[in-house]
């Protein structure tokens, strides 16, 4: 059985991961960190699962930026500079910095070694594992035809509704062969409404724009390195001070929405384009957000929310009425479009939960999202961000 169809490209990752990467290697070059697999669905992998994965991991090593895909990012990436793209073409994945182990039915899975390294690891790794389960428990997708009849059928409505929507959909999606088809009729029939993909390799594969700003581990990094109370304003000005105005979408969620509005001042509201929201009630959050903006005299129609949290076209039909004559509104979706063949989608993640930024000791890190069942962590950190934070 062929289980290595995923290792394409270095750039099939999550556009975040590079301008991420890229600010660490400029301000945190000497950080080390861990990463840990959570299997929140509960899965229970078939035996082997793990050596396969070892497999499908180790021939990451072997990958290369090309002269064509450094070519791609120089035209449509201009924030990223050419000394940062002579490093990715440099750049290889090191697979010892990935453990692996399989007890009965538990996959463990951990991730260790210098940020600005092991940064890349976390989407491949997801879609690894959910492509890797889907063929070793012999579970059988829908054809290639339906995938495609299915995402045009998706792409329409949207566009008969009015909305731009991006695909988000690499780290669980079932498989690279579905999310190419899946990129395919996005392409021909998204009109209006398909801007891009958050996948760097299928955007320059379809010709297409690469989508993204940064992830939770940038402001949970933060914590570590300055503390819960500092987190949020020293990640939103390390991010103006490398990207200068560009890629200005700025997460919301990682220490809950109404602690980072406490900070999200005058200055950040009118120097990022808006905010996404990955977590908790939607609507809720618009309101939320359209009230801090008024209140800090800027006009929301001006502003944009990137909705990106388990997204289908009933929430998207309403949470775009919601939005209408109020604030923009755009949509990243993920599982719905790219794990959406006949078959139940996995439920897993990979965070960052300890850092070590230079000259100092390791510690955990935690994220706080606005669905409580979301907070990963260790839990006596997660009470003591919770007091220091004023979080109930």
């Amino acid at each position: 059985m062929d289980i290595t169809p995923s290792a394409h490209s270095l750039l099939d990752n999550d556009f975040y991961k590079f301008t991420m990467q890229y600010a660490v290697v400029k301000l945190f070059p000497d950080a080390k960190v861990h990463y840990q697999f959570i299997n929140r669905g509960k899965h229970a992998f078939p035996e082997g699962f793990g050596k396969a994965l070892r497999h499908v991991v180790d021939t990451m090593g072997e990958l290369k930026l090309t002269k064509e895909e450094k070519q791609f990012v120089l035209r449509n990436c201009p924030y990223l500079d050419p000394a940062y793209l002579d490093f990715l073409q440099g750049y290889h994945y090191d697979p010892s910095e990935v453990k692996i182990e399989q007890e009965g039915s538990e996959l463990h899975v951990s991730v260790s070694g210098y940020w600005y390294r092991t940064i890349l690891w976390e989407v491949p790794l997801l879609s690894f594992i959910s492509e890797l389960y889907y063929k070793l428990n012999g579970l059988q997708r829908i054809s290639d035809d339906e995938v495609k009849r299915i995402t045009k059928e998706k792409i329409d409505r949207y566009n008969a509704l009015g909305v731009t929507v991006a695909d988000f959909g690499t780290r669980r999606r079932h498989s690279y062969a579905v999310h190419r088809l899946v990129l395919e009729a996005l392409k021909e029939n998204g009109g209006n409404s398909f801007i891009g993909t958050s996948n760097v390799h299928l955007a320059m594969l379809y010709n297409t724009k690469p989508i993204g700003t940064h992830a939770h581990e940038w402001f949970m990094f933060h914590a570590a390195r300055y503390g819960y109370k500092m987190a949020n304003a020293l990640g939103l000005e390390h991010w103006v001070d490398v990207f200068r105005g560009d890629l200005g979408i700025a997460l919301s969620d990682t220490y809950t929405t109404d602690v980072f509005f406490e900070q999200f001042d005058k200055k950040f509201a009118k120097l990022f384009d808006g905010v996404r929201h990955d977590s908790g009630e939607p609507i809720a959050f618009a309101e939320k957000t359209i009230t801090h903006y008024q209140k800090l005299g800027i006009n929301p129609l001006y502003k944009t929310i990137t909705f990106s949290d388990g997204l289908n076209y009933e929430k998207v039909e309403t949470i775009a009425a919601f939005c209408k004559g109020k604030i923009n509104a755009s949509f990243g979706i993920g599982t719905n479009l790219t794990n959406d063949v006949g078959l139940t989608p996995m439920n897993i993640v990979m965070k960052l939960t300890e850092a070590q930024p230079a000259n100092m000791k390791w510690a955990s890190t935690i994220k706080l999202s606005d669905e409580k069942g979301k907070y990963t962590g260790d839990p006596k950190m997660i009470e003591l961000a919770k007091i220091i934070l004023g979080i109930d």
